[in-house]
């Protein structure tokens, strides 16, 4: 059994899932979640902050982890993003017997070209660099996770190693892949929210209208919109009574 690392808070149903990308951990909701009056949960995802590894990586080896550590079948309201956005579609296809009330899937990275596959199974195959120190370390974990700039480093990104300070997210994991959105647009079985930045350079509102022409267009924000202006963010969950 793998464990996950799960922050929880707060009361009121039906409970909020918060899911991060690829490199954060889920310290990057803890602006966006504690206005929410509901019950929020909130994982490190397989591989990433203080959960474990997993012996592969792929959408449905992520999601049935995350499954199998929430405290009950549901419903929830799920709101990811990046990979945690293809996470959340992947969890509300009714394969993980949990009920999913409603997917807010912000930032996705839709259109993969073969030079992004190639560069991310490169990451996928190298060991973990080790830093000389806890700020390069810093430095790179906030590189990683987009957050730069906008967030500070979280403590539990990191780990420290013999010769310093390394990533605490496993590198096997940038070998994901590339989902099939119109099939878990197609297969989800609740209300979905497709949204990005308009600044957001992975996951383009043009490329988010091709697959859903209701797509949300975050006015002035980039690809981690949900640190950038958490608010803005949860407005869009109230189209699921949150």
């Amino acid at each position: 059994m793998d464990t996950l690392n799960m922050r929880t808070g707060g009361e009121g149903e039906p409970a909020v899932l918060l899911l991060h990308g690829l490199g954060a951990t889920g310290a990057v909701w803890n602006h966006f979640a504690p206005p929410l009056a509901r019950r929020v949960l909130v994982p490190d995802l397989p591989g990433h902050g203080l959960s474990a590894p997993l012996p592969h990586y792929s959408f449905e080896t992520f999601t049935a982890a995350v499954a199998r550590a929430l405290p009950g079948k549901g419903p929830y309201v799920v709101a990811g993003h990046s990979l945690g956005g293809v996470l959340a579609l992947e969890l509300a296809s009714g394969k993980y017997d949990v009920e999913v009330a409603g997917v807010l899937a912000l930032g996705v990275k839709v259109e993969w070209t073969q030079d992004d596959l190639g560069r991310a199974a490169t990451f996928a195959a190298r060991p973990p660099r080790v830093f000389e120190t806890q700020p390069e370390a810093d430095q790179a974990y906030l590189k990683v996770s987009g957050l730069l700039g906008i967030a500070p480093a979280d403590p539990a990104g990191l780990r420290e190693t013999e010769g310093g300070w390394r990533l605490a997210m496993d590198p096997a994991a940038f070998g994901v892949g590339a989902p099939d959105m119109p099939a878990l647009l197609a297969a989800a079985r609740c209300p979905v929210v497709l949204a990005a930045g308009e600044n957001d350079p992975m996951s383009r509102p043009d490329q988010l209208r091709a697959l859903d022409p209701d797509a949300v267009t975050l006015a002035g924000l980039g690809h981690n919109a949900h640190v950038e202006d958490p608010a803005a963010v949860r407005a869009l969950l109230e189209r699921f009574d949150v």
